[in-house]
């Protein structure tokens, strides 16, 4: 309940002041577990890419956020799981793995935290290419576009402009699967950030 209330609410929000674009919702598979990859440049991505989505989202977040009052608790009932950032947070891999394997809808930022360079992308972090080799489940790459002047980092305020959420087709990383080395990590990450590039310049 509290999940569908929240989705609501993200709706009206882009659709007021985003007057958003939704591009490729069929490319999420309806059933079975999903990997969403996404860029991440303002606090209004989680649920613009959720509000986006057709199917339920389960997301990684970062673990500070879980001991914040009131927004810890409402991350929490709708089902985000904390990760450590900057580190080999094992437990939330294997979080995010089970819950793939249990066919659930997951959504993490390869960049692992929000980009506030000058850069499009920053390298996908070492867990995204370990989550997605390990669970061989449809990696789907999204792009959240002008998110950040919808809500401006260090801005409490929403602004009128218009936003983008793509979801595009699944990343091939099947040469990888039961790979496990540092390279083909990489490498799978690489492929989801081009991926995402893509989308971006659409």
């Amino acid at each position: 309940m509290l999940y569908l209330l929240g989705k609501s609410l993200a709706r009206m929000v882009c659709r007021i002041f985003g007057r958003w674009t939704v591009i490729g919702r069929e490319n999420v598979p309806p059933t079975g577990g999903v990997l969403l990859c996404a860029n991440h440049v303002s606090y209004i991505d989680p649920p613009a890419l959720g509000a986006g989505c057709p199917r339920r989202v389960r997301f990684m977040a970062k673990e500070p956020l879980f001991r914040i009052p009131v927004l810890g608790f409402l991350i929490k009932r709708v089902g985000a799981f904390p990760v450590r950032t900057h580190s080999a947070d094992r437990t939330a891999l294997r979080t995010a793995i089970e819950l793939l394997e249990k066919g659930e809808c997951v959504a993490i930022f390869p960049e692992g935290t929000r980009n506030l360079t000058s850069e499009p992308l920053l390298p996908a972090q070492p867990g995204t290419g370990m989550i997605a080799l390990r669970a061989q489940v449809p990696v789907i790459p999204v792009a959240l576009i002008n998110t950040k002047k919808l809500l401006p980092p260090h801005s409490f305020f929403f602004r009128f402009t218009r936003i983008k959420v793509i979801y595009g087709k699944p990343v091939n990383l099947s040469d990888l699967y039961g790979q496990s080395g540092r390279e083909a990590v990489e490498e799978a990450g690489k492929r989801i950030m081009r991926a995402i590039a893509e989308l971006m310049a659409y």
